[in-house]
């Protein structure tokens, strides 16, 4: 599936600004699910200074600055992307249980690689083994992170999906289908600060609520969790026409398996990611991957403005 993503962000200052620098994490990055063919900025007023980098994850960070007196900064990203359909079935492909996935956590990294399928096939309960470079990358996403704290509360909720001996895939879905069942999508019910404690207690919130809430349920029971930022395509409602601008910027989480990696669950809309779902970054939580950030000298009040567009290409 090819997609064309245009991400414009607009602020409006109430007094002029002299000076800004900004840090962008809008262009999406390569990995074997998606190939990103093309990628560019639209800003005005023009930069000074701009450069990209790639950041401890491997996210795709532009840098830019501008040095002229202005009122308004448009910021607009527009990426071409192609997202390749998973042929793994993933719920069925890996039947280790959660507890072994966590004891492997638990104990020393192995060496000597991953069990083959014939090995798997012969005893399904053998040993997780990894490659000491991935299994510590993942062992990065077990600790607390700024907006996501461990918790018996957090441990106490996802209980109920971690049954003795449930494979974990099993597991972390179930997980995901009662966050979207139990819990109600309202955008105007919490902010970028609201603590995961409010989400869990009130039961609302957002993508970016839903996804901190996973992960710190996954990680309260020792298993590696990140977040990732992305877009998904929507559809208009049947008989309306569809909407330019209309889409926004959507989050999810993801779980490390052995022999498999990492696999996306999106608890807003009950799903593994496939082939609608378009990856831009993914960190510890929210603050690793906010789409545009910065400093400005002077302005006074602004009023944001973020208009984001998915169009499928033919």
């Amino acid at each position: 599936m090819k997609y064309r993503i245009t991400h414009t962000t607009y602020y409006h200052y109430s007094q002029v600004v002299g000076l800004c620098q900004n840090e962008a994490r809008l262009l999406v990055r390569d990995f074997w699910r998606q190939q990103c063919l093309s990628s560019y900025f639209e800003i005005h007023p023009l930069p000074f200074d701009m450069r990209e980098r790639i950041d401890y994850f491997g996210n795709r960070v532009a840098y830019f600055s501008i040095q002229q007196p202005h009122t308004h900064l448009e910021v607009t990203a527009i990426n071409e992307v192609t997202i390749n359909r998973p042929t793994v079935q993933w719920l069925t492909a890996s039947q280790f249980s959660w507890e072994q996935v966590v004891q492997q956590f638990l104990a020393m990294p192995a060496v000597g690689g991953y069990p083959t399928s014939s090995d798997l096939a012969h005893n399904p309960q053998i040993e997780i083994k990894t490659s000491t470079e991935e299994f510590m990358a993942a062992r990065y996403f077990l600790l607390d992170s700024p907006m996501i704290t461990t918790s018996a509360s957090l441990a106490e909720y996802a209980l109920a999906s971690f049954t003795p001996n449930r494979p974990i895939l099993e597991a972390v879905q179930d997980l995901m289908t009662r966050i979207f069942t139990e819990f109600t999508y309202a955008p105007s019910s919490t902010t970028i600060a609201t603590p995961l404690s409010d989400v869990l207690l009130y039961r609302r919130g957002v993508c970016q609520d839903f996804a901190h809430l996973a992960i710190g349920c996954l990680r309260s029971f020792g298993l590696a969790a990140r977040y990732v930022s992305g877009y998904v395509e929507t559809q208009p409602p049947t008989g309306q026409a569809r909407l330019v601008g209309a889409d926004a910027s959507h989050a999810w989480f993801a779980v490390y398996v052995p022999l498999l990696g990492w696999i996306d669950f999106d608890p807003t809309n009950n799903k593994i990611p496939s082939d609608q779902h378009i990856t831009l970054a993914w960190g510890r939580d929210y603050t690793d991957v906010t789409p545009l950030k910065g400093i400005a000298l002077g302005g006074g009040r602004h009023s944001l403005t973020v208009a984001v567009d998915v169009l499928r290409l033919v």
